[in-house]
C-alpha cells in the first residue's frame, strides 16, 4: 500500500494533523493508532462498540468531537485511511518516503497490509507516564497516575476505593478529581513542589487564562470533596503484603530530605497513583536518526522548525514527541504539521502559521513554566533501599544496579542494560529508563556543557529496532 502522508497516532496531534492535510488537499492518508479508536490518552474513552460517552469525565470534549466529525467525514470520503488496533513496529526511509511495518496492537489487526509506503510521515505518538521507584512501588495496587486516568475513562469504574495520588504536576489535579466524580475516595493528593514556584514564571501562566481556569474547576472539586492536598510532600514508602494496604509520607525540604518529625502513615489504603510527568514515545523518530535534545524537564524530545518539520527530510513530529505541553499544544502543532506535509505532498505552498505559531509559542512557553515549576525532586535516590527494585520487568534492585555503577562502570542505561538486565523486559525500560539513567550518573534536566552526552544517554533507552512488542509470526510476513 502507498499513500501520500502516514501518520502514526491518533490522539490530538494525530487527528489535527489529518484534518489538516486532509483539508490541504492530500488524496491519500492512512492513520494507525495502536487503540481500537480515536482519541489518544487525552481523549481515551468508554469503548464506542457498546457504550456512548457524555464527556463528563474529559477536558475539551468539544474539541474532541469537533475533529472527530472532521477525521470521520474524510473517512468516509476514503480520502482518510484509519487503522486502528494496529502498531508501527519498524520505520525505514528510502529514497520514495518511508516504509512502515505494520503488526496487531493486540487480538485481531484491522491492518491488512503488513506494509505502508509514505512519501510523507507524520509522527505523533505522544507519551506516557514517567516514574521513578518508590519502596513498595511493585505491589498490587500501585499505577502510573495517568492508568488510573485512562482505566476510569475507558471503563467508566475505579481500580480501587480509596486512592493516594502523588507525584508532581498539575496532572495529579485531574487524576484526583476523576476518582471524586467516579464516586472514590481521595486520602490524599502529594504535590513534591512549592506552588509559589509557579512565581517567577507568572508571565506564560499569564498567557493561557484558560489554564487558571481549569485550574479553578479543580480547585472547587478539591473543596467539595475535602480532598487534602499537600505540597512539598512525598510518599516515602508503600506498605502491604500481598498488595497496597498503607503509604507512608513525609514532607521534604528544599534539598529533597525528609523533614523530621512530619512522617505520617495513611491507612487502608488500595490504590496508589504515582505521576512525575510523563515521557516522549520517541523510539520511531530515533530509529530515522531525527534530531533530538534534552528539555528543561530532562526529558528526550524531538527537534522541528516552525512547520514541524524534523532534522530528516519528509519527517514531521507533533505532540508531545516535541516536547510533553499538553492537548490544546498537540493540536496546534499537528495542524501545522498536516498542513506543511500536504503542501509538501501536493507541490502546493504552505498556507502561513500565524494562528498556529501564536498558540504553539503561548503553551510552548506555558509548559517550560510547569516543567521548571514542578520538576521531580531532589533526593529520592536517598529514599531507595538496597533491596527497593527498580526495574520490574526483571526485578533489579537498586543495590545491584549501584553496584553495576560503582564496580563495573556502567554509567548509562546501556551498560546497565546488559550488565543488570535493567530495561531489558517487557516494557523495554519505558518504566525504569529515567531511573536507571538517574541511578547510573546522569539525572535531571542536563547542564548546557553536558546536554550532549545526557542527550547519547537518554537516546540510548530510545534506540529499539523493533520499536513495539508483536509476535515471532510477525517477522514470517517479511
Amino acid at each position: 500500500m502507498s499513500v501520500d502522508i502516514a501518520i502514526i497516532g491518533a490522539g490530538p496531534a494525530g487527528l489535527a494533523a489529518a484534518n489538516a492535510a486532509a483539508a490541504g488537499g492530500a488524496r491519500s492518508i492512512v492513520v494507525i493508532d495502536s487503540a481500537v479508536q480515536p482519541g489518544g490518552q487525552f481523549w481515551r474513552h468508554r469503548t464506542e462498540a457498546s457504550a456512548s460517552d457524555d464527556g463528563r469525565l474529559h477536558h475539551g470534549w468539544g474539541d474532541y468531537q469537533a475533529l472527530r466529525a472532521a477525521f470521520d467525514a474524510s473517512i468516509a470520503t476514503g480520502v482518510i485511511d484509519f487503522r486502528p488496533s494496529t502498531s508501527v513496529w519498524m520505520v525505514t526511509a528510502d529514497t520514495g518516503g518511508f516504509v512502515l511495518r505494520l503488526a496487531p496492537s493486540h487480538g485481531p489487526g484491522h491492518s491488512l497490509d503488513p506494509v505502508v509506503r509514505a512519501t510523507e510521515l507524520i509522527i505523533a505518538t505522544g507519551g506516557y507516564d514517567r516514574q521513578i521507584p518508590i519502596p513498595g512501588w511493585d505491589l498490587p495496587g500501585v499505577m502510573a497516575a495517568g492508568g488510573i486516568q485512562g482505566f476510569a475513562k475507558q471503563n467508566g469504574m475505579l481500580p480501587g476505593r480509596r486512592f493516594v495520588i502523588a507525584g508532581t504536576g498539575p496532572f495529579l489535579l485531574p487524576v484526583a478529581a476523576t476518582v471524586a466524580q467516579l464516586g472514590g475516595e481521595v486520602a490524599a493528593v502529594l504535590e513534591s513542589s512549592r506552588l509559589s514556584g509557579w512565581l517567577p514564571h507568572a508571565g506564560p501562566a499569564a498567557r493561557v487564562p484558560e489554564k487558571a481556569v481549569e485550574g479553578a474547576g479543580y480547585a472547587w472539586t478539591f473543596l467539595r470533596g475535602r480532598i487534602p492536598y499537600r505540597t512539598r510532600s512525598v510518599v516515602t514508602e508503600i506498605l502491604g503484603t500481598d498488595r497496597v494496604e498503607a503509604v507512608r509520607t513525609a514532607r521534604i525540604d528544599r534539598l529533597g530530605e525528609v523533614v523530621p518529625g512530619t512522617e505520617r502513615i495513611l491507612e487502608g489504603i488500595d490504590a496508589v497513583g504515582l505521576g512525575w510527568g510523563f515521557t516522549p514515545q520517541l523510539e520511531l523518530p530515533v530509529s530515522l536518526g531525527a534530531a533530538t535534545r534534552v528539555d528543561v524537564d530532562g526529558s528526550l524530545v524531538g527537534v522541528v522548525d516552525d512547520e514541524q518539520r524534523s532534522s530528516v527530510p519528509a519527517l514531521f513530529l507533533a505532540g508531545e514527541v516535541t516536547g510533553v505541553g499538553g492537548a490544546a499544544l498537540a493540536v496546534a502543532e499537528g495542524q501545522a504539521a498536516g498542513s506543511a506535509a500536504a503542501a509538501e505532498a501536493t507541490g502546493r505552498p504552505s498556507p502561513p502559521l500565524t494562528a498556529d505559531r501564536r498558540t504553539i509559542d503561548r503553551h510552548r512557553a506555558f509548559a517550560r513554566a510547569m516543567h521548571l515549576a514542578h520538576p521531580v525532586p531532589d533526593g529520592w535516590e536517598k529514599r531507595l533501599g538496597e533491596e527497593t527494585i527498580v526495574c520490574r520487568c526483571e526485578e533489579v534492585p537498586a543495590g545491584t544496579i549501584a553496584r553495576a555503577r560503582d564496580e563495573l562502570a556502567a554509567a548509562d542505561a546501556r551498560t546497565q542494560k546488559n550488565m543488570t538486565r535493567a530495561g531489558m523486559g517487557w516494557c523495554q525500560g519505558r518504566e525504569c529508563g529515567y531511573a536507571v539513567t538517574c541511578l547510573s550518573g546522569g539525572s535531571g534536566p542536563a547542564e548546557p556543557a553536558h546536554a550532549d552526552d545526557t542527550a547519547a544517554s537518554l537516546e540510548q533507552t530510545m534506540k529499539r529496532p523493533v520499536s513495539q512488542p508483536v509476535p515471532l509470526s510477525t517477522f514470517f510476513e517479511l
